[in-house]
């Protein structure tokens, strides 16, 4: 065998081969931005804008909702996010009265509020309510919130002139006015239905999903009221480990069931504009990890409890996961339908954004999911 010496020397991320009198130039990137190839891609909805109002909770489990639909009917059907709201706004007024002011009362919410108005009341359409009035283009509740806290607060105060059947119609005539009223009947392709009888025209089984979460104060495989802000209606959740949530994720995913996903966005690698969502190891590399692959940080429940206690992870946005992707290298993304729109310089992606499993793994609140989703062994363990 011939003896060969070979020298490497290392400029500007640059080897240099010199073998028998010959130099052979590679060029090894030090960057790499990102380059995303899908896995799982589930048929999904248009993004629409929430606008300025706290409603992703309806946005994005109308959103799940409409993926459910599609996957089982084969139907494209624009569910009306606002009806939704509309009819769930009563039921934290009530929560508020009850609890006597000590409950917050705002617009945000959680997937199963939308489950339950649904259940309760129905679905239509969008064309047939879309919570606009007067022309408006785009959703704003910034007034809804403070003209209802008044009645209801007044109330509460035991204001003479306020009484229970006061209140209540109060509340209905505040948000009559500002979404409009609520149809008891409406046209859809040539058919007059109800709200109720267009939700068994979509064969939406109402029965079939549930909330997956992973926390540490709680033993897994049981299920618990989660304790965070928005939870007024007092839902339930299923407790798992934290590998078992993702590995969950994912088997749906290829089964083609998408998610709705409650987390955390305020991070500043969490970025609608580069459509990206990554926790960098080394906090240097935030505005990096926007547009290059950087090393990310190893999430371990114990860290990620450690998060939420602190109160660094909250529940402070919902989205649709409705996909897998990979970079380059490898690494695995769930792909996010947002809410903030399509339209915009701070809107990149197509109003999607690509989740890094770190992210998720940190900032993840909960998922919920179609129960036919879920593995054998974990409905075995849940007693599902």
């Amino acid at each position: 065998m011939k003896k060969i010496l070979i020298a490497i020397v290392l400029i500007s991320s640059t080897f240099f081969y010199a073998q028998e009198n010959a130099v052979v130039k590679v060029n090894i990137p030090s960057e790499q931005a990102y380059q995303f190839t899908p896995i799982v891609d589930i048929e999904a909805s248009a993004v629409k804008s929430q606008g300025k109002t706290g409603t992703c909770w309806s946005f994005a489990t109308s959103s799940f909702f409409e993926s459910e639909i599609y996957r089982t009917t084969g139907e494209n059907i624009d569910i009306s996010e606002m009806y939704t709201v509309r009819n769930t706004y009563p039921a934290k007024a009530w929560n508020y009265i009850m609890r006597q002011g000590t409950a917050q009362f705002g617009e945000g919410g959680l997937s199963h509020d939308a489950l339950n108005s649904i259940k309760l009341n129905g679905l239509v359409p969008e064309s047939a309510y879309s919570g606009l009035l007067h022309d408006a283009a785009n959703h704003d509740h910034s007034k809804i919130v403070p003209e209802l806290q008044k009645v209801l607060d007044a109330y509460i105060k035991n204001d003479k002139k306020s009484t229970a059947r006061s209140w209540k119609i109060a509340t209905d005539s505040i948000l009559d006015a500002n979404l409009g009223i609520t149809p008891e009947n409406f046209l859809y392709n040539g058919v007059v239905y109800t709200p109720k009888s267009f939700l068994e025209m979509t064969k939406l089984n109402t029965s079939n999903y549930i909330t997956l979460t992973s926390f540490l104060q709680q033993p897994f495989y049981t299920t618990f009221i989660l304790n965070i802000p928005d939870n007024f209606a007092n839902g339930t959740f299923y407790n798992i480990p934290l590998d078992e949530l993702v590995n969950e994720v994912d088997k749906a995913l290829e089964k083609g069931y998408s998610l709705a996903l409650d987390c955390d966005v305020s991070e500043k690698t969490f970025s609608q504009k580069y459509g990206v969502a990554v926790v960098p190891e080394n906090i240097e590399n935030n505005e990096k990890a926007m547009t290059y692959i950087v090393e990310e940080t190893t999430v371990s429940p114990e860290f990620r409890q450690v998060e939420f206690e602190n109160h660094n992870t909250t529940d402070d946005h919902l989205m649709h996961i409705v996909g897998l992707e990979k970079d380059q290298n490898g690494t695995e993304y769930y792909k996010v339908k947002n809410s903030w729109g399509t339209a915009g310089e701070r809107i990149g992606n197509g109003g999607y954004v690509y989740m890094s499993k770190a992210f998720f793994r940190l900032k993840t609140i909960s998922v919920m999911v179609n129960k036919d989703a879920i593995s054998d062994v974990l409905k075995g363990k849940l007693n599902i």
